[in-house]
C-alpha cells in the first residue's frame, strides 16, 4: 500500500477538533479505501498481465522444447542412418578389400606361373637348339657312314657278292629303318647261301648291331670295335672272315 499524503494527514488533525469530525473521518477512511483498492486493482492487473506474460513464455518455451525435442529425434534418426550407411560402406569396403587380395593373389600366382612357362619354354629353346644341334651332327654323320656304306658296296657288292637291303624293324627293339647286309659266297659247296647282319643307327648316330643269322659269337667284340674306329669296311670284313670260319667248321 501506498502512504498517506501530508495534506491528508494534516486534514485528519484538524477534524479532531471538527465537530464533522465523523463525517470527514469516513470520508477519508473511504478514499484512504478508494485508494487502495485502486491500488490492488493495479496490482490485481499487473499480476494478471504478468501471468498472462508468463503464460506465453511457458507456451513459447514448451512449443519451443517440442520443437527442440522434434529436431533432435529427426537428427538422432539421422545420425542413426549415417552409422547404418557407414557400416553397410564398411562392409562392402572390406569385401572389395578381400576381392583385391584375391585378385592380388591370383595374380601373383599368375606371375609365378607365367615365370615358370618362359623358363620352361627357354627350357624348351635350349633343348630345341640341342636336338637341331644333334640332327645337324648325326645327319653329317651319316652322310659319313653313307659314304662308307657306298664304299662297302663297291669293294663288296661287286666282287664278294654282298647284297644290302633297308628293311623297317616291327619291334620296339628293332624300331626304325635298319640295314641288312646279306653275304654270298661264303659256303664253298653253296655260294648262294645267305649270311646275314641287321645293323642300325642309335639316336646318338652310332652303329647297333641288332642281329646275325648264323650267329658270331664274337659279335660284341667286332660291334665295340667299329663304334670306337667308325671303320664299316673293315668291320664288315671281319664280319665276312667269322662267317666263312663258321662255314668251314
Amino acid at each position: 500500500m501506498s502512504c498517506l499524503s501530508s495534506s491528508k494527514i494534516q486534514l485528519i488533525m484538524m477534524s479532531v477538533t471538527d465537530p464533522n469530525l465523523s463525517d470527514r473521518f469516513t470520508s477519508a477512511m473511504e478514499e484512504i479505501h478508494n485508494e487502495h483498492l485502486k491500488t490492488y486493482a493495479d496490482i490485481v492487473d499487473t499480476t494478471a498481465d504478468l501471468s498472462h506474460s508468463h503464460r506465453q513464455f511457458v507456451k513459447s518455451a514448451l512449443d519451443t522444447c517440442l520443437k527442440k525435442c522434434k529436431d533432435d529425434e529427426k537428427l538422432f534418426e539421422t545420425i542413426q542412418t549415417f552409422k547404418r550407411e557407414l557400416g553397410h560402406k564398411k562392409m562392402i569396403l572390406k569385401e572389395k578389400q578381400l576381392a583385391i587380395s584375391d585378385t592380388m593373389a591370383e595374380v601373383q600366382e599368375k606371375e609365378m606361373q607365367k615365370e615358370d612357362i618362359i623358363q620352361k619354354i627357354q627350357k624348351l629353346k635350349e633343348e630345341q637348339i640341342k636336338r637341331k644341334d644333334l640332327i645337324q651332327f648325326q645327319n653329317a654323320a651319316n652322310k659319313d657312314r653313307l659314304k662308307n656304306l657306298q664304299k662297302a658296296r663297291l669293294v663288296f657288292q661287286d666282287h664278294l657278292g654282298l647284297e644290302i637291303r633297308t628293311i623297317l624293324g616291327k619291334t620296339q627293339l628293332v624300331k626304325g629303318e635298319k640295314l641288312q647286309f646279306v653275304f654270298r659266297y661264303i659256303h664253298p659247296s653253296d655260294q648262294d647261301s645267305a649270311y646275314v647282319i641287321t645293323m642300325g643307327i642309335k639316336e646318338n648316330g652310332s652303329y647297333q648291331i641288332v642281329s646275325s643269322d648264323p650267329v658270331v659269337d664274337c659279335l660284341p667284340v667286332l660291334e665295340s670295335r667299329l663304334q670306337e674306329t667308325n671303320n664299316l669296311q673293315a668291320f664288315l670284313a671281319n664280319v665276312r672272315k667269322e662267317f666263312i670260319s663258321l662255314a668251314r667248321s
